[in-house]
């Protein structure tokens, strides 16, 4: 049986990390698209969701609505060779329809929704909760900064249609427990679908 890619899909601070972090325990190899657009901040010397965004676009508007995709497939094939791999972060439209074409039914797609209050007041409490956070994996956001993302992500991202197009969805407004229990009936049916 081939290797299967369990891609993450969701707003920030809907609980992709968590859902991630999951299956990382469950022996799936982790990667993480936005990463590099973190590593290119650090490169150039900038900080903040401002910048970031600035880096995000520019990727967009070198290669596509699909960069992330692209750019991040290399490391992907790699990992594939040897587990299963959860991709936390896939955005747009765009990326979606590459993975699909290229790995066709090996690519399953999970969407983490919650409430935009609710990530909101997650999303502003996330640095008291995380230490040595040295990915910026749980970056805390204003209220303002966050409605800001939401909206340029589904604006000039096209992150809408990967959560439209999802082969499960699991709705995360109550405990860490719930959703590790959706979590392994979702395995349980992509394991069975083989």
């Amino acid at each position: 049986m081939k290797n299967k890619i369990v891609a993450i899909v969701g707003m920030a601070g809907a609980g992709k990390s968590l859902v991630s972090d999951f299956l990382v325990k469950q022996g799936f190899a982790f990667l993480r698209f936005g990463q590099i657009t973190l590593d290119e901040a650090k490169r150039r010397g900038v900080a903040g969701e401002a910048e970031e965004r600035k880096i995000r676009e520019g990727f967009r508007e070198k290669h596509g609505m699909a960069a992330f995709a692209l750019l991040n497939m290399p490391k992907l094939d790699e990992l594939l060779e040897s587990s299963n791999v959860v991709v936390d972060g896939l955005y747009s439209w765009a990326e979606y329809k590459v993975l699909k074409e290229k790995y066709g039914e090996n690519l399953k797609v999970i969407a983490v929704y919650a409430p935009p209050g609710l990530r909101h007041k997650r999303l502003e409490n996330r640095n008291t909760k995380q230490k040595n956070d040295e990915n910026l994996r749980f970056r805390s956001f204003t209220k303002e900064e966050a409605i800001s993302r939401d909206f340029a992500e589904i604006e000039k991202g096209d992150k809408g249609g990967p959560i439209a197009m999802a082969d499960f969805t699991i709705i995360n407004i109550f405990s860490i427990k719930a959703v590790a229990d959706a979590l392994e009936e979702i395995l349980a049916q992509i394991n069975d679908s083989h």
